[in-house]
């Protein structure tokens, strides 16, 4: 039910939510049970995620939206700013909040969707447990309404220090930004007597800083992190793009959005997992975890066999079965970077979209294939 590898992650979660847990834990078996036994249908999701706008304002060298090589910058302007309305959300999450999901905001930035603050705060009155995806930019601003609505967690993507974090990220001056927003939030904590949001720093990997993540050490204790995790680089080859094709033509449907991640990773893995060790060696008050979590064999398989297929993760999706992903458009998908469609929220409910015949479809085509091509280093694979 659990990925053995992951299971120390699981525990220090449990320890700070002990209640959220159970009730995933609960839920993750029910989707287990779904993926042997249930023919392409599921269970309620365990988790749905509002896919709240494809604008950014940063311009992150490695992200397969608006990175250098980055799928959105040939979207059409039209659908990167369209988005839900807060009605059309609402309704949704008075629909699901019957099987009490978690809700993820993410995006592009989502604290750019106009109404991102009122949404968050109608997550709470509806007592569901809320995460936002955040480069943090536009957190000072929104820290007291995030911290008065009794928000659950804040993942904060930082890559460095303020110099390195700004080169990578692409804009002068937003790593001060950023811990001006994350001061806010702690402030406000103390001031109200809260222990939540809790900030989880989130670290990508890359050939920028590699060689240089213990100083994310520092910034989490900087930032009174609850958790610090160091996420592996997402990126692929081109032929298995070229391989996807075959099952997006079955489908009917298009992978597009992972050209953005077609690069070479530039990344020695034998001095990332020595910088791994040493991490991982120390002792501090957050939590701290590479995710996934590779062996030094493993590592360099990942991030050198071009033919690389996982060994210590199940070589198998469980995504479909576990979460939803709702975008601006209205689509119920099965993944971020695949146009695949479950049914549509303007439409029709979310719950027949969810068991729809499209999506007992595409489950069934996935479990026999255990994972497409395009799927070997996406980071839902290694999570159920």
């Amino acid at each position: 039910m659990l990925p053995l590898r992951n299971l120390k992650r699981f525990i220090a979660k449990s320890v700070k939510q002990p209640m959220y847990a159970a009730k995933v834990a609960s839920r993750r078996f029910s989707a287990y049970y779904s993926y042997y036994f249930g023919r392409g249908r599921s269970s309620a999701p365990e988790a749905i995620t509002f896919f709240l706008t494809r604008l950014c304002n940063l311009r992150c060298k490695m992200c397969g939206q608006w990175g250098d090589i980055g799928a959105s910058k040939a979207e059409d302007i039209r659908k990167l700013q369209s988005w839900l309305s807060f009605e059309e959300i609402r309704e949704v999450l008075e629909e699901v909040s019957i099987f009490s999901p978690g809700i993820t905001l993410f995006g592009g930035e989502p604290l750019m969707h106009p109404d991102c603050i009122d949404i968050m705060k109608y997550i709470k009155k509806l007592k569901l447990h809320g995460l936002i995806i955040t480069n943090g930019t536009l957190l000072e601003r929104a820290a007291q309404d995030i911290v008065g609505a009794g928000w659950d967690e804040l993942n904060i993507s930082l890559d460095g220090d303020g110099p390195l974090h700004d080169q990578i990220r692409g804009l002068p001056g937003i790593f001060d930004r950023i811990m001006a927003g994350i001061d806010e939030v702690n402030k406000l904590k103390e001031n109200f007597r809260v222990k939540k949001p809790l900030i989880n720093i989130q670290c990508t990997v890359s050939q920028y800083n590699y060689e240089k993540l213990d100083v994310m050490l520092y910034v989490a204790k900087r930032a009174k992190a609850n958790s610090l995790t160091f996420h592996n680089l997402i990126f692929l080859k081109r032929e298995l793009v070229e391989e996807q094709k075959k099952f997006d033509g079955l489908l009917g449907c298009s992978s597009r959005d992972w050209e953005g991640f077609v690069f070479e990773p530039g990344i020695d893995p034998g001095g990332l997992f020595k910088k791994m060790q040493k991490i991982l060696a120390g002792s501090h008050k957050f939590s701290v975890d590479f995710y996934p979590n590779f062996s030094e064999k493993a590592l360099k398989e990942y991030y050198e066999n071009p033919d690389y297929l996982p060994s210590e993760y199940a070589a198998r999706c469980l995504s479909p079965w576990v979460c939803a992903y709702i975008f601006p458009e209205g689509d119920v998908k099965p993944c971020l970077n695949c146009s695949y469609s479950f049914g549509n929220i303007k439409i029709q409910s979310f719950i027949k979209a969810w068991n729809s015949e499209k999506a007992v479809r595409y489950r069934q085509t996935l479990k026999k294939e255990g994972i497409f091509p395009i799927c070997r280093r996406c980071t839902e694979l290694y999570r159920y």
